[in-house]
């Protein structure tokens, strides 16, 4: 399956595959440099089932070399420049047996002297298939570490159809991050990459090198909107936006589609425990989506998405797997449906119980953004002796604004749009980001 994909590639030729620092590279190249890295994972004795960390930002080197470690049947690993705390933490839950280093066009290779017999790992090394590492974002709680065969990735991946331009938002360490490159190169696309995630740079790229798909995130899409910037870039190139790994405030959502009637928006679904789940959003300005596809079955329980996936990961290193005897997935996500759409209402753990009575933290959300001086919005519980939780609003603020002022147009606003319970009791200004380096909301900081 990997020398079939790479195979692909070679026929792409002198088609631009990679722009990296505003310099063009062809498929040409890319494959070249993936039978350079063939070189250097000989040179320094990395062999099939080596647990092996490639740790760079997206660059055409981590890309030649992610392809070179996957070919080879290695165990990767995939991580950006990370603190050393962080990074520490990381390489022992997953029993780093290699850390490839890449710092522009240099290469750095250490092998750590561990020897990792995980059972997740023996698995892959029995069926003689690369395997994948991904660690999550960890916005409600500690990272966990997915193993997924990263032959069954490689799968889904069809025949070419219609190549896009697409930008290379999402890191290679997010299964967002793969699944761009891995669909991008298997199309004979282009993937363009940036040096920094602001609505600035990302407008730039697309205003210079004429991209046509932007996947990213809703917390994202919310800063473009309130920073201005697509109305200053020449946009026209781009077709289609896509977004997840998040709920959509549905305000942002239409906003969006007034700022750029052009543009075709897309609800995409996916976990690294599951891999991308073939969606169909109902339309551009609403929140329901079809799920499901080859491959991919789901099922609700209790207003709980389960899904299983022929790409399902094999386990968590730190954690328990929570299939059932089915191979169902829980997703945790608590979902509406309606006939056969569903609409992601977020994870049922962030429910906030207000004297017995559900609040879903989007909903909440959504009604905050519709103030004028709000910015960004993070909702969660906050114990209370009386009703055991209530509503506590964490916002970023558009302009300088007393916060008792801003206390009392929240909770005026609130209260003509939702019930009593769902009103926040306490109204706080954000003092940093309220997201990750992912662009997704951290929960547990609200």
């Amino acid at each position: 399956m990997t020398s079939s994909f790479l195979d692909r590639m070679t026929g792409f030729g002198d088609a631009e595959a990679i722009v990296f620092d505003n310099t063009r590279y062809s498929y040409a190249y890319l494959v070249r440099r993936t039978a350079d890295w063939r070189e250097y994972l000989d040179a320094h004795g990395v062999r099939a089932g080596h647990v092996v960390v490639l740790e760079s930002v997206s660059s055409v080197e981590a890309c030649a070399g992610l392809l070179a470690l996957i070919e080879r049947g290695a165990i990767v690993v995939p991580l950006t420049p990370l603190p050393a705390a962080k990074r520490a933490e990381f390489h022992e839950v997953a029993e780093v047996e290699v850390v490839i280093a890449i710092e522009g066009e240099e290469r750095a290779c250490e092998h750590t002297g561990r020897s990792s017999e995980r059972e997740l790992y023996q698995q892959l090394r029995t069926a003689e298939v690369p395997g994948l590492v991904l660690f999550s974002s960890g916005t409600t709680g500690r990272s966990k570490a997915t193993v997924l065969d990263f032959s069954k990735v490689l799968a889904k991946y069809g025949a070419p159809t219609r190549p896009k331009r697409t930008l290379a938002f999402l890191n290679l360490d997010h299964i967002g991050g793969i699944n761009t490159l891995l669909h991008t190169l298997s199309q004979g696309g282009a993937l363009i990459t940036i040096p920094e995630r602001t609505p600035e740079t990302v407008c730039a790229a697309i205003q210079e090198h004429r991209v046509e798909v932007l996947p990213t995130t809703p917390t994202f899409l919310n800063m473009l909107l309130i920073s201005g910037a697509y109305q200053r870039y020449d946009l026209t190139s781009l077709g289609l936006i896509t977004y997840g790994t998040e709920p959509m405030p549905l305000g942002t959502l239409q906003s969006l589609k007034k700022a750029m009637p052009d543009v075709r928006f897309k609800q995409t679904y996916g976990l690294s425990e599951l891999g991308i789940m073939p969606t169909k959003s109902k339309s551009d300005d609403t929140l329901w989506v079809k799920l499901g596809g080859e491959g991919f079955e789901y099922r609700i329980t209790d207003g709980v998405l389960w899904i299983r996936s022929d790409m399902a990961m094999l386990g968590y290193l730190n954690a328990p797997a929570p299939f059932d005897e089915e191979g169902f997935f829980n997703t945790q996500d608590a979902v509406e449906v309606d006939g056969e759409y569903v609409r992601i209402l977020g994870r049922k753990s962030e429910i906030i119980n207000v004297a017995g009575e559900k609040v879903y933290p989007s909903e909440v959300e959504n009604v905050l953004l519709e103030i004028p001086v709000i910015a960004e919005a993070t909702v969660s519980g906050r114990p209370s002796p009386v009703t055991g939780m209530v509503v506590k609003a964490t916002v970023t603020v558009s302009e300088e604004i007393d916060r008792r002022e801003l206390t009392r147009l929240v909770r005026e606003h609130c209260g003509r749009r939702l019930e009593a319970f769902k009103v926040p009791v306490v109204v706080e200004i954000a003092e940093a980001a309220q997201h990750n380096d992912r662009f997704k909301k951290i929960r547990s900081a609200a």
